[in-house]
Parts: C-alpha cells; structure tokens; sequence
C-alpha cells in the first residue's frame, strides 16, 4: 500500500505602503475582535472575496429578473403589503 502525501498551498500577501492612520484603524479593528492585527487583517480577503460587488448584484437581479415572469410592478406591490403588515 502506498502512502499519499497531500500539501496545502499557501499563498503569501505582502502589503506596502499603507499610512499610518489605516494601519491604527486596522489595529484597532483587530483589538476590538479579540485578534491579533496578522489574524484579522488575514480574514479580510475572504470576506472581500465573499461580498458581492455591485456589478456581480446587478447581473445576478437580471438573470432572476429574466427567468421572472412577475412584473416590476407586482414587486412594488408585494413589498407595499408586506411594509403595511409589518406596522
């Protein structure tokens, strides 16, 4: 039987240039999440990576729109009865 050996690649990020003051905000940022500044700053990619942007929002409210067959009208008016049942 031959043993398999599996390794994690890991890439590496080095950062220049970043001011003092968004160097404080991020230490402040990592200190108020109970974490050191390299395990909160190593977290900000995947959150980055994870939020849609606006053009990935757009493109993913046409393609529901398009396979959609309510109108932008039956969306007015379905969110004007639920803002009413929530007063």
């Amino acid at each position: 039987m031959r043993a398999m050996h599996v390794s994690a690649c890991i890439a590496a990020i080095q950062v220049r240039d970043v001011s003092g003051g968004t160097l404080a905000t991020l230490k402040v940022r990592a200190a108020r999440a109970g974490r050191s500044l390299q395990g909160y700053v190593r977290q900000l990619p995947g959150t980055g990576a994870a939020t849609l942007t606006p053009e990935d929002a757009a493109a993913r409210a046409r393609a529901i729109t398009a396979r959609s067959s309510g109108s932008a009208d039956d969306v007015m008016d379905a969110t004007a009865v639920i803002r009413q049942a929530r007063q």
